[in-house]
């Protein structure tokens, strides 16, 4: 009975109301409201601001991490050219952990309460308010501990002088993929591959929700079958 007839006060903090929508959460979060105010998340400002994030605050923090990754891989006897390898090499598997995350997690269904409001806070909330220029890029506190199981996943599978300049790598795809999504979304692009880019990206918001998974490209999507049919002669 709560589903049924809960309505969403967007004048209050919004992520322990949405849970409450259970199934009706999916039909409610993909309906959404243009406005570059975004909403309140919690009550307590503390948390608040950690929810909150400048665009350049990503490349700040994340760049002078990528470029110590990359010193350290020269430091231990490789080449420019075998890290130009790597970070090549880490930037496109980033691309297709980018199209998997936004695919398989971002957008998978939740009903219950907890689910609810955990998807709210991972991706839901962006597409409520995809114009939220302060909710676009992702929290560097996150991040930061995200970056620990990534780490020790690249050391499973490389060398101990390739795991940073791959990792590096990665990461740098990760910078460009924020710094990217945040200009789709406020930039206007007047010429391709970015206004392509602006197009593809904005059809996933307010057209077709369940395609078009790719931020940076539309690689993937042409790859595993997810290209919009609208946009399949003018992909790259």
């Amino acid at each position: 009975m709560v589903a049924q007839d809960y309505t969403v006060d967007l004048n209050k903090p919004l992520v322990f109301q949405v849970g409450h929508l259970g199934e009706r959460y999916q039909e409610w979060v993909h309906q959404p409201i243009v406005s570059k105010e975004g909403p309140r998340f919690f009550s307590n400002d503390f948390i608040e601001f950690l929810t909150r994030t400048k665009w350049y605050a990503v490349p700040l923090i994340w760049l002078p991490v990528v470029c110590w990754c990359f010193s350290r891989s020269l430091q231990m006897g490789h080449s420019i050219t075998e890290l130009s390898y790597m970070a090549v090499f880490g930037m496109f598997i980033w691309t297709l952990l980018e199209y998997s995350l936004h695919r398989f997690l971002f957008h998978i269904k939740t009903e219950s309460y907890w689910a609810n409001t955990a998807h709210y806070l991972l991706h839901g909330c962006h597409h409520k308010h995809p114009m939220d220029g302060l909710r676009l890029v992702f929290p560097p506190a996150a991040t930061a501990i995200l970056l620990f199981p990534f780490w020790n996943l690249v050391k499973m599978f490389a060398t101990p002088s390739t795991t940073p300049g791959l990792f590096g790598g990665g990461l740098l795809g990760y910078v460009l993929y924020d710094c990217t999504h945040y200009y789709l979304h406020h930039g206007q692009p007047s010429s391709n591959p970015a206004k392509h880019l602006k197009t593809y990206h904005l059809n996933h918001h307010f057209r077709i929700q369940n395609m078009g998974f790719g931020i940076t490209s539309s690689f993937w999507d042409i790859m595993f079958g997810t290209l919009p049919p609208s946009l399949r002669k003018k992909s790259i």
